[in-house]
């Protein structure tokens, strides 16, 4: 899946106005959130028992390279190739 890039818009006699082209489908919805929310909510949407599973997952990684359980990504992407090419 691609990731999209963030839309800029500004407002302009009350509505929003895009400040760069989209190669977005005609008809497409956009939920737009003003950065001030999602920078007072911690910069995501996490609830409170969400961002400590995130938290100690991300411990469990810094473990895992602290004791060398590690995999190099280019071999992870040659195994993802490999499978779906054996599709």
């Amino acid at each position: 899946m691609e990731t999209m890039q963030p839309l800029k818009a500004h407002v302009h006699n009350g509505r929003l106005v895009l400040d760069e082209p989209t190669d977005l489908p005609e008809g497409d919805v956009v939920e737009l959130v003003p950065l001030d929310e999602v920078l007072a909510l911690g910069g995501d949407y996490l609830d409170d028992e969400e961002r400590a599973r995130l938290h100690a997952s991300i411990e469990r990684g810094i473990e895992d390279v602290k004791a060398g359980r590690t995999v190099d990504g280019r071999e992870v992407i040659a195994r993802l190739r490999a499978r779906a090419a054996s599709r």
